[in-house]
């Protein structure tokens, strides 16, 4: 009998290439408003947003503060004026909602996983716009549920979210649900937290930061195959 019956998905940096969405966006919402945008401020929005998230993920700032304080400072850093902040936000996420490119093959191994064991997302962003991914890439139809932050009312790598998420898995003996993720301190240290078995998806080959080990580590998503073969057979 198969270790694991479930396995809990992140979706962007995991199925789904973040920065391929995220340039896309940023880039059209400054044609909107008729501003220059150079590869070094697209560089630079990257890391705001980053230590914007990483400060939600400490609850340092709400998601509000989120939302609208990584373009402030982008547009403070870069002495630009005169935006709206409002139409802007609602651009952003909804030109971040309209574009996608699959990690390693993603949809093909979603599909070759679905009908053997229970696939679920577990992803912070705002709804509209991750379902807006979901459905557009046809990951929505492979998963037997989707829990997103905002719907959830908590942020990875939080108790609250991970309890909500679980209490709606139809797999409750927790060593065999299986988190795959890229965030360290999101993914792995939610799931570490939440008694689950973590897979840290680490395509850069970066070193781990944490304090603990993730179960299993791979560079590739076909290698999630190698981890279930390894169970099974074990």
């Amino acid at each position: 009998m198969n270790r694991f019956t479930t396995i809990l998905w992140d979706v962007d940096g995991t199925l789904l290439d973040f920065a391929y969405s995220q340039n896309y966006a940023i880039r059209k919402c400054f044609q909107t408003i008729g501003k220059p945008i150079t590869d070094e401020m697209v560089d630079r929005y990257d890391q705001i947003n980053n230590s914007f998230w990483k400060r939600l993920e400490q609850k340092e700032i709400t998601r509000e503060e989120l939302l609208s304080g990584r373009f402030l400072q982008l547009f403070e850093e870069y002495r630009i004026e005169g935006v709206n902040i409002k139409a802007f936000m609602k651009e952003y996420q909804e030109s971040l909602g309209n574009v996608y490119s699959f990690q390693d093959d993603a949809l093909t191994i979603l599909t070759a996983l679905h009908g053997h064991m229970k696939q679920y997302v577990v992803t912070n962003g705002v709804t509209s716009t991750q379902m807006n991914k979901l459905r557009l890439s046809g990951i929505y139809n492979l998963m037997d549920g989707v829990f997103i932050s905002e719907q959830m009312g908590a942020d990875k790598p939080s108790e609250v979210f991970f309890e909500k998420a679980l209490s709606h898995v139809a797999e409750q003996d927790r060593s065999r649900i299986l988190i795959v993720g890229d965030s360290l301190s999101s993914d792995i240290l939610g799931g570490s937290n939440a008694g689950i078995v973590t897979c840290w998806y680490n395509p850069h080959g970066q070193e781990n930061s944490l304090d603990r080990k993730p179960d299993y580590e791979i560079h590739d998503l076909h290698q999630i195959y190698e981890v279930l073969e390894i169970i099974c057979g074990g």
